[in-house]
């Protein structure tokens, strides 16, 4: 599998570009805020949101300044959705780093996350890209949702593949269908062919999630079960599969090792072990697949080029990788 350096290679001076107007974009008066979007701008991820968002617009008639807006938008807004996430779950990492209420509190969290919405909303605003600000707040909309539903699942425990999927397409899939969409309608493409990459964008979304969700139910680097959603009462597809296809007695003891053991290393281990030995993993991963088979029928559907390729590419990278 190729890395992800190889695929961005095509769009790798828009990618160049685009970090440095990302950070321009956070920019502020305000010392406080600077020394803490400098501190974002430091501990980027991969940045695959931006380059499915630089491959679309490829796609459909060319990169150009209202892409570069676009790119810059959906990271704002997405940055924002990350720091508010680490202020509800009470997280203290993410990427490997502190997070932002780890180092600034609570309070001073929620408020660049605030701060980082605004200026999304300015940027787009201020340049009368009211297409792109359309999508990309009905995605951070269905993202909040999305949470919400969850949440609201969790305490319940109520478990079914369809809640799991309104899940999902709302909570994860919406951000990288918004970066599809907004690559093509930067690139002036009609109203179908936008839906069409929103579409694709929503099916490799979907499948991201559970390639993300299936690593739960392996072990870390020295060997210890991993369980992190279960430990957080979240319920998944590979469980909810093997919940569902076994009898109510065996269903009724896992449910209860979820609700009221998720704290123990040994009930997480048999949680994991029972997805293992009921086929649950096979079961995502065959879901997972017909997800991205569905993606490549609509990315298909598009003449042959490099930035077709480099889509194709992107997507066997994320529904292909070990972490």
């Amino acid at each position: 599998m190729l890395s992800i350096n190889e695929i961005k290679k095509p769009i790798a001076a828009d990618i160049d570009v685009f970090e440095e107007r990302f950070k321009a974009s956070m920019q502020s008066s305000v010392p406080l805020l600077d020394r803490i979007t400098h501190y974002i701008v430091k501990r980027k991820g991969k940045q695959i949101r931006p380059m499915f968002l630089f491959f679309s617009a490829s796609i459909c008639g060319g990169i150009n300044e209202s892409t570069h807006r676009g790119a810059a938008l959906v990271e704002l807004l997405h940055t924002a959705t990350l720091v508010h996430d680490d202020v509800v779950d009470n997280s203290y990492q993410r990427r490997g780093f502190f997070s932002i209420n780890a180092l600034w509190k609570n309070k001073i969290a929620v408020l660049v996350g605030d701060y980082l919405l605004s200026k999304g909303l300015l940027l787009s605003i201020n340049n009368g890209d009211f297409k792109l600000l359309k999508i990309v707040s009905e995605a951070v909309k269905q993202m909040s949702e999305g949470e919400l539903l969850q949440i609201e699942k969790v305490r319940r425990m109520d478990i079914g593949e369809p809640v799991y999927y309104d899940v999902i397409r709302q909570k994860t899939a919406s951000l990288i269908a918004a970066c599809c969409a907004c690559g093509a309608a930067s690139a002036g493409a009609d109203d179908e062919t936008v839906e069409r990459m929103r579409l694709f964008g929503e099916k490799i979304g979907i499948a991201f999630q559970i390639k993300d969700d299936m690593f739960d139910f392996g072990t870390d680097d020295v060997g210890k079960p991993l369980g992190i959603d279960i430990k957080e009462k979240k319920v998944t597809l590979p469980l909810i599969y093997s919940l569902n296809n076994s009898d109510s007695a065996t269903k009724k003891k896992m449910i209860n090792l979820v609700k009221n053991h998720n704290d123990d290393p040994e009930k997480i281990a048999a949680i994991i072990k029972f997805v293992n030995t009921t086929g649950g993993l096979q079961y995502a991963e065959t879901q997972m697949k017909k997800y991205r088979d569905e993606a490549f029928e609509i990315l298909n559907t598009f003449p042959e080029s490099d930035s077709r390729l480099g889509l194709e590419q992107l997507v066997r990278f994320t529904t292909e990788r070990d972490k």
